[in-house]
């Protein structure tokens, strides 16, 4: 048993490493597909997370169609980082979903089965994005190598979720 759970918490802990290794400034570039905003932060600098760049993070990840915001947990910011290091990505996370509003999730939920009732999108834990210029199913394998949470491969819709809940794919 022991071994299963060190298993499962090692490659979020690789995650950490890694990324204190590779850079002492970590970078996030978006464009949020609802609203045309774009955004280029360091939001990490010597392992101390930045505040401002934090809330400039939320508000572009915000609920576009309530204005709600919310924190966005720095452990789905940093898969991102490192997804972008692994596959090279030099240009912006292209954002479908960030924070949602217990509302809006509620109305998304709805209209498709694919909308979790009890989202970690609710929670300021997950986001669904494409990557431009690269294949949906590549970033998909990526993430899922990660294994530091939730993966969720869209390919009808072209974009990838990802979330900081327990290691699980769909």
């Amino acid at each position: 048993m022991l071994t299963t759970v060190a298993a499962t918490l090692e490659p979020a802990r690789a995650i950490a490493a890694v990324t204190r290794r590779l850079n002492s400034k970590k970078n996030l570039s978006f464009f949020n597909t609802h609203t045309g905003e774009n955004l280029d932060v360091c939001y990490c600098q010597e392992g101390v997370y930045r505040s401002g760049a934090l809330n400039r993070i939320d508000h572009i990840l915000r609920d576009h169609r309530t204005g709600d915001i919310k924190a966005i947990d720095t452990r789905v910011l940093d898969i991102l980082y490192t997804l972008s290091r692994r596959l090279d990505i030099p240009g912006p996370f292209h954002i479908i979903s960030g924070y949602r509003s217990a509302t809006t999730n509620a109305a998304l939920h709805r209209k498709s089965n694919a909308v979790a009732t009890h989202s970690f999108h609710t929670r300021g834990m997950a986001i669904d994005f494409r990557v431009p210029n690269r294949k949906t199913s590549s970033v998909h394998t990526a993430a899922v190598k990660l294994r530091a949470g939730g993966v969720g491969y869209y390919p009808k819709s072209d974009f990838v979720h990802v979330d900081c809940g327990p290691v699980r794919y769909w």
